[in-house]
């Protein structure tokens, strides 16, 4: 049982993680870009390829797709720029095993987001529970996981306060980051200059590194217990 427990907490973990990594440039200059990310965690290996790409006028679709470890996860939300704010539309998080142990172990699951700003609220249809369906009131700010880290990079190179609402699976929760200083940072071979972005919930610890003009974070760390978990380099970026 605990190894069953530890990779399906991989498989969950992994997807988090990855979902971290990828945000745009500063204030509304939204440009469409795909990026590849090497990722390393609990000693297995996978591949990320996150893209956002136009869907119209002020509508824009995000997407994560990550294969390895015997499992497949894809993450993706569409938002529309209203103004100065970016509002989620739909998400879409589903997740299943391909191969080997983890065809067993992970659970075949989809789960579709609806942000209804007419109606001032958010549901959740699929492969969830009844009390993480909403609907959850909605207000101007609230962002979906997804679109939090897009506007999360945006708001580091703009100097912002990084203090958001997170309304995600049928919940409300505040996601507060630290800009943590200066370093440098290796990405194609070449050093560059990245500002660093801390967040701690209780054990667990993301840190995100931040290179200005790259419109994807250029390494993202989880630690859990003061421990490397999962480790994100960016290895190309279109």
């Amino acid at each position: 049982m605990q190894n069953t427990n530890s990779i399906r907490s991989r498989a969950a973990a992994a997807g988090a993680a990855i979902a971290m990594a990828l945000a745009t440039t500063p204030a509304l200059a939204i440009e469409a870009f795909s990026a590849d990310y090497q990722a390393n965690y609990m000693g297995m290996e996978a591949k990320a390829t996150m893209s956002l790409a136009s869907t119209g006028k002020d509508r824009w679709k995000y997407s994560i797709d990550i294969g390895g470890m015997g499992a497949e996860l894809q993450q993706s939300t569409i938002f529309e720029v209203n103004g100065r704010e970016w509002r989620p539309l739909e998400s879409v998080d589903s997740q299943r095993g391909t191969s080997g142990l983890a065809a067993m172990l992970v659970k075949r699951k989809t789960v579709t987001a609806d942000y209804d700003w007419d109606r001032g609220e958010a549901r959740w249809t699929g492969d969830v529970k009844s009390d993480r369906a909403g609907p959850v009131k909605l207000r101007e700010g609230d962002l979906d996981g997804m679109l939090m880290n897009l506007v999360l990079v945006r708001d580091v190179a703009a100097g912002k306060p990084l203090d958001y609402r997170l309304v995600e699976d049928g919940r409300i929760s505040r996601q507060r980051f630290q800009v943590a200083g200066k370093e440098a940072i290796q990405v194609g071979g070449k050093s560059h200059e990245a500002t660093r972005v801390v967040r701690k919930d209780g054990k667990r610890e993301t840190i995100a590194w931040v290179v200005d003009g790259l419109p994807v974070p250029a390494r993202v760390l989880q630690r859990r217990d003061g421990k490397d978990h999962i480790d994100l380099r960016l290895t190309s970026v279109n």
